[in-house]
């Protein structure tokens, strides 16, 4: 390689190494991770850390992964093989299918929201072979529907953000509340009685947080997220007029 020319910074640019060390596998070492995401956050996570819950050294880790970077882009790309591939769908139902996809992807950010704050920060992880696989299914669905492989990328990529902008949000909000012990439904009846006070001098926020005083927390996210979803295709539908 040329002295001027850097490597790419990403596990999926460079070669897998030939041979493997038999008791821990690159999978294993991904698998565990994910784990230890889900259960204790980004910022517990550290080879050394990782390392621990194997019953391996981190130098035994850094036989399959140079950083906590390439670490990171890794598990992303194992979530994202949690996500289903609908039936490609003829122009008559793409909608039904993007539907599909758009709620799935919301409940995955939500059982690892951990994800949501990395999604943004994985550089080339977009080169993962589940991310990929899905990217390609979903532009599949946008051409069936009309739209020229151009718009359909465009098209993905608006649902893609209105998705990853409404689940971090979602995700952030369940992390906080998952470290203060309680339930959503409990924090949010806990907050209720400071919120009701500070917007009496808005009558518009007053007559909204009264009339959603007795909702359920959770139903009211998924209401929201099906509301702006619809608006999204919408949106989409009028370029297929």
């Amino acid at each position: 390689m040329p002295s001027n020319e850097q490597p790419i910074p990403s596990v999926w640019a460079r070669p897998r190494r030939g041979r493997e060390q038999p008791a821990l596998s690159r999978e294993q070492i991904v698998a565990e991770a994910v784990r230890l995401l889900d259960e204790e956050g980004i910022d517990a996570l550290s080879m050394r850390r990782l390392g621990s819950r194997l019953n391996a050294g981190a130098t035994s880790l850094y036989r399959h992964v140079a950083n906590k970077d390439e670490l990171f882009e890794l598990a992303v790309d194992e979530v994202y093989g949690e996500l289903p591939l609908p039936e490609q769908a003829d122009a008559a139902g793409w909608r039904a299918s993007i539907e599909q996809v758009a709620r799935s992807l919301r409940a995955t950010i939500l059982r690892h929201p951990w994800i949501a704050a990395k999604l943004g920060e994985v550089g080339l992880a977009y080169l993962g072979p589940n991310m990929l696989r899905q990217t390609e299914h979903m532009l599949g669905i946008f051409e069936a529907a009309g739209f020229s492989l151009d718009e359909a990328d465009q098209a993905m990529n608006t649902l893609v953000a209105y998705v990853l902008g409404v689940s971090t949000g979602e995700a952030a909000m369940l992390s906080m509340i998952a470290r203060s012990g309680q339930t959503q439904q409990e924090w949010v009846e806990r907050l209720w009685p400071a919120a009701e006070r500070a917007v009496q001098d808005y009558p518009r926020l007053r007559a909204r947080y009264a009339a959603q005083r007795d909702q359920d927390a959770s139903t009211s996210d998924q209401d929201n997220f099906e509301y702006g979803l619809q608006r999204v295709l919408d949106g989409l539908q009028t370029r297929l007029g």
